[in-house]
């Protein structure tokens, strides 16, 4: 089921619950395994310990964190490292193909970029937010 506005934001379901959960998951067993080490453990290995797994969540909260924003000037795209602002004539084609974990757009200067906000591992709802996506493309192209 998607949403009526053409422009609501594109985000993964499945793909950022599973990385949010995995974030607190970490922060709670490594800081647990912190706290919970053996006496022989000196204190800066604990603190080590704690700090990487703030870390390790960090970076797959970042991963629940991937969007993309449409409006009418173009789409705003963002990845796990950057996000990049795309005019709407910059976008020749939106492709799912076969395989892909997310949808690529083809861009005019030959680039293609993954658009991570539309998971394939969202199964029928990632088909329809492609789709929405490729009918924004094509009525801006217009």
């Amino acid at each position: 089921m998607t949403t009526k506005d053409p422009y609501a934001e594109f985000r993964p379901r499945r793909g950022a619950l599973v990385a949010r959960g995995a974030a607190l998951a970490t922060v709670a067993v490594l800081g647990g395994l912190a706290l919970l080490a053996p006496g022989d453990w000196a204190p800066a290995d604990r603190v080590l310990l704690f700090l990487f797994g703030l870390l390790a969540a960090a970076g797959l909260w970042r991963f629940g964190m991937v969007r993309a924003l449409a409006s009418a000037d173009g789409l705003l795209v963002v990845n796990l490292v950057h996000a990049r602002q795309l005019e709407w004539a910059e976008i020749l084609r939106v492709s799912f193909a076969d395989g892909t974990p997310w949808v690529l757009l083809e861009l005019a200067d030959t680039e293609e970029l993954a658009v991570m906000g539309i998971q394939r591992a969202d199964g029928a709802f990632a088909r329809a937010e492609a789709a929405r996506l490729a009918a924004l493309v094509q009525h801006h192209s217009s």
